[in-house]
C-alpha cells in the first residue's frame, strides 16, 4: 500500500514575512538551470539549491542528501505542481518540515508586502514591497484620502489595503512610463473613479486620455494640505519625475536607487539621456535638503532592505555611500550608465507598449511578460 503524505504549501505572504524576519529558510528550486541561474528566491537568511525536476521523477535521493537537518525546507517551482510532488516525494523520505510554495514563482512575482514608510499629518506613506521583482509602490494616505504611485498591476491589493483603513483612493500617478512591469495606475484609476496622472514627456504615444503630470504641479491629499510636488528628474526616462511628499521624503522613482542609479538605455536614448541623468543625479538632487528620505521605485538586492522591510535611505547618506554618486568625471559617468550595462528587463518593449495602452495582453499574457528580475539599475544582478 502506499503511503500518502500531506505536505503545507507556504504563501508568499508567509515566505515574505520570514525574509523579512530573517527567518531561516532552505529552498530547493526545482525549476530549469537557466531558470533558477535568471531568477530566484534571495534574502539574508536564505539559502537555496537548484535540481530540476526531471532529475528527481526517479526519486530524491540526490536532493535529500543535499539538504541541511533541523532547518525548514520549501520546494519551489514555476507554477507548483512540480513542487507539490517533489515536497511529497521528500516528506515520504522523512523529511521533516517540508513546504511548497503555494502558487509557484508566478506567485511570488506579484505579492505585494505593504510596510510603514513614515508617518504624515493625519495619515501615513505607506510602501508596497514586490520582494519577487524588486519592485516598490507607494500609498500616501492623509484626511480619508490616498494616492497611489507606481502601482503595480495587481490594483486589488491597493483597493484592499484602502478600505481596511477606510479611505478613498484619488488619484494614481506614475514617476514615468514604465519597461520592466506593467503599470496598474490607469487600471487603478478606472476602477476608483480616480485621476491619473502621467508626465506628458514620456506620454507622447499614449492612446488614453491623462492628467499631465508637470513640474510644479502639486496635487493634494486630504484636507492636511499634504502636496506630492512634481520635481522633473529626466535620465531614466525624458520625462521622468521624482515627487516631494509633505517635504520630507523624496520618491525618485527609477533615477536614484539605494545602492544604485537608474539605466537611460531602455527606450534606445541611452547616449542622449545620459546627460540628463547626471544633471538630475549631480545637480537637482544635490540642491534638495540631505535630511531628505529617498524612496525609490526598485531595489536590486535584498541587503537594501531595512529591518522592518522598507527599503529606505537619507539623500545625504547616499551622497556619501551610493557608488553611483561618485562618478565626477562626465565621461566616466557616461561610460558607466552606457557600456557593460546588465541584460534589459524581460519582455520590456511589449511591457512599454502595454502602458501605452497600444497593446491589450491577457492576464496570463501580463504574467509571464513580468516574470523575471527589474533590471533598472546600472549594476543589477
Amino acid at each position: 500500500m502506499t503511503m500518502t503524505t500531506t505536505v503545507k504549501a507556504m504563501e508568499s505572504g508567509e515566505l515574505a514575512r520570514n525574509l523579512i524576519d530573517r527567518k531561516p529558510l532552505f529552498i530547493l528550486d526545482v525549476r530549469n538551470e537557466d531558470a533558477y541561474g535568471d531568477w530566484k528566491i534571495e534574502g539574508q537568511s536564505i539559502e537555496s539549491i537548484n535540481i530540476p525536476y526531471f532529475d528527481l521523477l526517479d526519486g530524491v535521493e540526490k536532493a535529500v542528501k543535499q539538504l541541511p537537518a533541523g532547518r525548514p525546507i520549501l520546494v519551489v517551482c514555476a507554477k507548483e505542481g512540480s513542487s507539490v510532488f517533489v515536497a511529497e516525494q521528500l516528506a515520504e523520505a522523512g523529511v521533516p518540515d517540508v513546504h511548497y510554495l503555494q502558487g509557484g514563482m508566478k506567485a511570488w512575482s506579484e505579492h505585494l508586502e505593504p510596510v510603514k514608510a513614515g508617518e504624515l499629518p493625519d495619515g501615513a506613506l505607506y510602501q508596497f514591497v514586490r520582494l519577487g521583482k524588486g519592485c516598490l509602490s507607494y500609498m500616501v494616505v492623509s484626511g480619508g484620502e490616498a494616492a497611489v504611485i507606481d502601482a503595480m498591476r495587481t490594483t486589488e491589493v491597493y483597493e484592499e489595503f484602502a478600505r481596511n483603513l477606510g479611505v478613498t483612493i484619488k488619484h494614481a500617478l506614475d514617476t514615468h512610463l514604465h519597461a520592466d512591469h506593467i503599470s496598474g495606475g490607469r487600471k487603478l484609476a478606472e476602477r476608483t473613479g480616480a485621476k491619473y496622472w502621467l508626465p506628458p514627456k514620456d506620454a507622447g504615444e499614449v492612446t488614453f486620455a491623462y492628467e499631465k503630470l508637470e513640474e510644479g504641479e502639486r496635487v493634494s491629499i486630504g484636507a492636511t494640505e499634504i502636496g506630492i510636488g512634481a520635481l522633473y528628474s529626466p535620465g531614466h526616462t525624458i520625462g521622468s519625475t521624482s515627487f516631494v511628499v509633505d517635504g520630507k521624503y523624496l520618491l525618485t522613482g527609477d533615477i536614484l536607487f539605494i545602492a544604485s542609479i537608474g539605466r537611460p538605455d531602455l527606450a534606445g536614448q541611452a547616449e542622449d539621456w545620459a546627460g540628463d541623468l547626471r544633471r538630475t543625479l549631480y545637480e537637482g538632487y544635490r540642491s534638495l535638503s540631505p535630511d531628505m528620505i529617498v524612496l525609490p521605485a526598485h531595489f536590486g538586492q535584498m541587503d537594501e532592505l531595512g529591518e522592518t522591510g522598507q527599503v529606505a535611505a537619507r539623500l545625504g547618506d547616499l551622497f556619501r555611500d551610493n557608488p553611483g554618486l561618485h562618478l565626477e568625471d562626465e565621461s566616466e559617468f557616461r561610460r558607466a550608465v552606457t557600456e557593460n550595462l546588465p541584460q534589459q528587463p524581460n519582455a520590456y518593449q511589449q511591457i512599454r507598449q502595454t502602458n501605452m495602452g497600444r497593446m491589450s495582453p491577457t492576464d496570463e499574457e501580463q504574467q509571464e511578460m513580468e516574470i523575471g528580475p527589474n533590471r533598472c539599475a546600472i549594476h543589477d544582478k
